[in-house]
Formats: structure tokens, sequence, C-alpha cells
């Protein structure tokens, strides 16, 4: 059972990471980018946005770290769904680096147009409004849907493994469906104000896990170590 604590500690500490690492990036990015003027101050916040990018990037490894960290436990209960998972998990890392390098490019336009000066200045906003609109639309609807379907595999396989208590499975199954839900609605057009009511439940639960299976660890009554 030893192996099998390291394991879990691996995975929540990864779970901690990937939750803190990207909610701090994000913000950090978005303080930037997000504001009305994001192209013309985008040059003299550079510090934040290189050090938001590179918690975004942390995030990235901690979330592959999740899969490859469970992936041996996972194929015990279903090869199919934990080739799934990990596929899932990889393609939402791989997203995740692409949104994450994208500030990075409007940083280079804004000190290219500061260096035109303010009257050339439109000529490189349709090419920055393009690039914030792009990492929206991935971290808005195709990352919130590769995350989603990679939560409902987790959480089923948790749930009938029985790894961790069926509560937090069950709460982790509603939270994903919730986001995934937050994502089609958007995606169609319906805005929702309050969506931090769909993505906290989420947000809540991976740091639950991250912390139970740090403190816990698995289950030793589980299906998955029952001798056969």
């Amino acid at each position: 059972m030893n192996k099998y604590r390291k394991t879990a500690i691996a995975v929540g500490a990864f779970f901690l990471i990937a939750m803190v690492t990207y909610l701090l990036g994000a913000s950090l990015v978005e303080s930037v980018i997000g504001a009305p003027e994001s192209l013309s101050n985008a040059a003299s916040s550079q510090t934040l946005v290189v050090i938001g990018v590179l918690l975004e990037i942390i995030n990235c490894i901690a979330v592959v770290g999740i899969a490859a960290a469970i992936y041996p436990l996972f194929r015990k209960h279903s090869e199919a769904m934990a080739m799934g998972y990990v596929a899932l998990r990889v393609i939402e890392a791989t997203l995740l680096v692409i949104a994450a390098l994208s500030p990075l490019v409007v940083i280079t336009l804004s000190q290219a147009a500061g260096s035109a000066g303010a009257a050339a200045l439109g000529d490189y906003q349709p090419l920055g409004t393009l690039l914030v609109s792009a990492r929206a639309h991935l971290a808005g609807v195709l990352l919130t849907v590769f995350f989603s379907l990679g939560a409902l595999l987790l959480y089923t396989f948790l749930y009938r493994s029985k790894l961790v208590p069926r509560w937090l499975s069950a709460w982790g199954l509603i939270a994903a469906v919730l986001v995934l839900l937050w994502n089609l609605l958007e995606a169609f057009g319906i805005s929702i104000n309050a969506g931090i009511v769909f993505g906290l439940p989420i947000i809540l639960n991976e740091i639950t896990l991250g912390i139970w299976l740090i403190a816990k660890g698995f289950n030793p009554q589980a299906a998955l170590f029952e001798p056969a």
C-alpha cells in the first residue's frame, strides 16, 4: 500500500498545483489583456503577463501530471477509460499552452505599436483583439469541453472504484456536468451572468479532492486493492 500512498499524494499535489496556478495565472494575464486599452498597456505590464503565463504553463504540466500519476490505477479499472482520460488531459494541456502563449504575442504587438507611435496603434489593434478573442474562445469553449469530459471519466472511475468517498466523487460528477452545461449554454449564445455558480463547485471539489488525497490517501478497502 505504500506505493499507492505515494500515488495519492502525487495526484493530490498535482490537483492543488493545477488549480492554484491556473487561477492565479489567469487572473494576472486577464488583468492586463482583458483591460479596455490592453494593446497600448500590455508592454508596460509585461512582468505581470510573463508571471501569469509561467503560472499557466505550470498548470499545464500539473494537468498532465495528474493523468500520468493516476493512470496505473485507472488502467486496473478500465484500460480504455484510462487511455481516454490521458488523451483528454493531453489535449487540454495542449490547448492550455496555446492559450497561455498568446498573451506573449500581444506584448510583442504592444511593443511594436509603441515603437511605431500612437498613430499606428490602429494598425495593430485588430490583430491584438483577434488574439484576445481567440484565447477567450479556447478557454471558454474548447478547454471547458475537454476538461469536463476528462472530469466525468475521472469521477466515474473514482465513484465505481471507491478509491475516495462516494460523496466526493458524486460531487465531482455533478460539478463537471454543471461546467459542461455552462459551456453549452455559452456556445449557443445564452450568456450566464452568474457563471461562477456553475464553476465554483468544481473549483471547490478539486481543492477538496487534492487535500483529501494528501491527508487521507486512497481507500485501502477499494475494489482495486482487494485481492482477486
